[in-house]
Formats: structure tokens, sequence, C-alpha cells
């Protein structure tokens, strides 16, 4: 049974930093490209940022380059994301998940293409 564990969410001073892990079970990690995705209240799930099975590329969402960063170690099978000069904006349900067409980089945008998914971590932002 493939499970996908988020944690290191919490409350953060705007500018403050944070770092999340995904820590991944029950699946040949090095198989997949993974993600992060976060959806606000009201709004859409969106696409943060990716990175390739590898490690060796990363992709982010134009509102966060920058300022975030996403790496992977696969002897841990765990995936993290650190936050950094967070902003309100950042506020929101955080979700790791493992795409399986790991050499489609177009695919690692689309949460579509993702089979797993975790239950996702609270990130919030005070101004």
């Amino acid at each position: 049974q493939v499970q996908l564990v988020e944690s290191g969410g919490g409350l953060v001073q705007a500018g403050g930093s944070l770092r999340l892990s995904c820590a991944a079970s029950g699946l040949t990690f090095s198989n997949y490209a993974m993600g992060w995705f976060r959806q606000a209240p009201g709004k859409e799930r969106e696409f943060v940022a990716a990175i390739s099975w590898s490690g060796g590329s990363t992709y982010y969402a134009n509102s966060v380059k920058g300022r975030f960063t996403i790496s992977r170690d696969n002897a841990k099978n765990t995936v993290y994301l650190q936050m950094n000069s967070l902003k309100p904006e950042d506020t929101a349900v955080y979700y790791c998940a493992a795409n399986p067409l790991r050499y489609h980089t177009r695919s690692y945008y689309d949460d579509n293409k993702y089979d797993y998914w975790g239950r996702g971590t609270q990130v919030t932002v005070s101004s």
C-alpha cells in the first residue's frame, strides 16, 4: 500500500521559513517524479514545485520561484520543500504527490498525472 505522509506545516509570520517533508512508502521511490501542490480555501489546487526522479531537475511555479526549493533523498524515500520569505498568500494546505511519468516533464505541472497523494499539511502565514 502506497503512503505519502507530509509533515512540517504550521503557523509562521510573513518573512519566515518552513521546511515540509514527505515520506513515501510502498513504492519504488526513484521511479517517480515528485511534486508539491497547494490548495487555499475557495481556490483550486495549484502546482508549486516538482523534482525529477533523480533529483537532477527541478520545476517551480512563478509565484514561488526564488523563495522555495524542492529536493529529494532517494535513500530516505523523502521529498522536501524548503519555503523561505513566506507571504500570507502562501497560506494553504500543501500536498505531495508521486508522478510515474518520470521522463515526461510537462506532466509534472498537471495534477491529473500524479498517481498518489498525501493527505496534506496546513501552512498558515500571518501578516
